[in-house]
Parts: C-alpha cells; structure tokens; sequence
C-alpha cells in the first residue's frame, strides 16, 4: 500500500521561506511521477509543481516559477517542495501525489488522477 505524508508547513510572513516534505511509504520514488497542489478556501485544487524522479525532470506554474523548486531524495524516499518568496495568494493546503507513469506522460494533468495522495499540510502567508 502506497502512502505519502506530507510535512513542514506552517505560518510566516510574505517574503518567507518554507519547505515541504512527501515522504513515501510502501513504493520507491526511484520511478515515479510526483507533484505538489495546492487548494486555497473556495478554491478548486490546482497543480503547481511535478518531477519525474526517474531523472529529476521538473516542471512548474507559471504563478511559481522562480520561487518554488521541487526535488528529490531518492535514499529518503521523500520529496521536497523549497518555497522561497512566499506570498498571501500562496496560502493553501498542500497536497503531494504520485503515480506510476512514464517520463513522457508525467504532467499535471495526469498526475491529478492519482489514487495516492497525502493528508495535506497547511500554508499561511501573512501580508
């Protein structure tokens, strides 16, 4: 049985720096696709980074581009999403994901289909 647990979120100011862990239990990352999302209150869920832990492919949104980075720790089984630069509009639960795709078809998209998902972990960026 797959299981991720996220970590590290919490409150700071906008300017602030935070980072979240996915540890994965229950299957290597060594081969997966994996992604974080976010769902801000009334919000629907949107993606906002993925990699490909095959060989560390990454991708973004365009709204974290430069300020988040998502990597890997393939001896920890874990992920990690650096968030620099935060910002209020930034404020959410996050969630990780992983599915078993190929390269190529390791996006967004595909990834929000996954049946593994972790608990969530809050975010708050105060103005």
């Amino acid at each position: 049985q797959v299981q991720l647990v996220e970590s590290g979120g919490g409150s700071v100011e906008a300017g602030g720096s935070l980072r979240l862990s996915c540890a994965v239990s229950g299957y290597a990352v060594s081969n997966l696709c994996m992604g974080w999302f976010r769902q801000a209150p009334g919000r629907e869920r949107e993606g906002v980074a993925r990699i490909y832990t095959g060989d560390g492919d990454a991708g973004y949104r365009d709204f974290v581009k430069g300020r988040f980075t998502i990597s890997q720790d393939n001896a920890k089984n874990t992920v990690y999403l650096q968030m620099n630069s935060l910002k209020p509009e930034d404020t959410a639960i996050y969630y990780c994901a992983a599915r078993s795709l190929s390269r190529s078809n390791c996006g967004l998209v595909n990834l929000a289909a996954s049946p593994y998902w972790g608990q969530g972990t809050q975010v708050t960026v105060s103005s």
